[in-house]
């Protein structure tokens, strides 16, 4: 295998209408689902706090958040296909490998690239839907430039914005200040809903955590910042078997749900 071939190539393929499915057969591997949900929940506190200081410049809360997510996504790779994971989704690019854990690593590292260009990319969101069965987990990363109707909240940031407002920039900036400050409430009180979908195995019984969900998405268009979570409920006939590992499914009835729920008929969704 060629040192040059690339980790990603920005083919839509590997995301498009497709999730990465996990077993959950062990009190390791709830663990682990747990405790990266628990990143998330903390990724999106520590968003809030950093948008509710006039100090620190917006996309830098994104930044922070995106790092974490990336933390959860590259220990799921570690535990599931090892310190080689670049090597495997190589593999599965060019046909040297088609199985789960390959394809796996192919998906995350995607997902991971597209998380670092939507920075860069005014009118991208990040709208990933995560869902907890019994006993497997399903990932689904979706990015989408449609615009999300009347969910989540929405906050100006003066430093994004092109307009020339002249005489009206003071109460502008001030009106910015103030969707910031509910916004970052919101955002915060959005960890906890995380949290009480997927709660800690060792403090709370089976029958209580065995399902669970969220939709979410973080994403700008121009100077308007947008964050939302929402619970969805599985969709409990959806699989007959438990996997042996890692493997990519299909994105499922949840998806068409949300995407119907959120996004106009003619939106496009990676």
């Amino acid at each position: 295998m060629s040192e040059s071939t690339p980790t990603v190539s920005g083919d839509t393929h590997i995301l498009h209408r497709r999730a990465v499915r996990l077993p959950l057969r062990s009190v390791a591997a709830e663990r682990g689902f747990h405790e990266n949900m628990a990143v998330v929940a903390d990724s999106l506190e520590e968003k809030a706090a950093m948008i509710a200081d006039p100090e620190v410049p917006l996309l830098d809360a994104y930044e922070r958040q995106r790092e974490r997510i990336a933390e959860t996504y590259e220990r799921s790779l570690e535990r599931f296909v090892g310190p080689e994971y670049e090597c495997a989704a190589r593999d599965f690019r060019t046909g040297e490998r088609d199985d789960g854990v390959a394809a796996m690593a192919a998906y995350f590292l995607e997902a991971l690239w597209r998380l670092q260009q939507m920075y860069t990319v005014t009118e991208t969101t990040f709208f990933p839907l995560i869902l907890r069965y019994p006993e497997s987990v399903t990932i689904n990363v979706r990015f989408t430039s449609a615009h999300l109707g009347d969910r989540g909240v929405r906050y100006e940031s003066p430093s994004h914005s092109e307009e020339d407002l002249a005489e009206y920039e003071e109460a502008y900036h001030d009106d910015s200040r103030v969707s910031q400050r509910r916004a970052a409430e919101q955002i915060a009180a959005s960890a906890d809903v995380i949290r009480a979908e997927f709660p800690d195995p060792a403090a709370v019984p089976f029958e209580e955590r065995k399902t669970g969900g969220i939709v979410s998405a973080a994403g700008r268009r121009g100077s308007e910042f947008t964050s939302a979570v929402e619970t969805v409920a599985p969709d409990l006939d959806r699989f007959e078997q438990v996997p042996d590992g890692p493997c990519l499914v299909d994105a499922g009835p949840e998806a068409e749900r949300t995407e119907a729920a959120w996004l106009p008929d003619d939106a496009l969704v990676i």
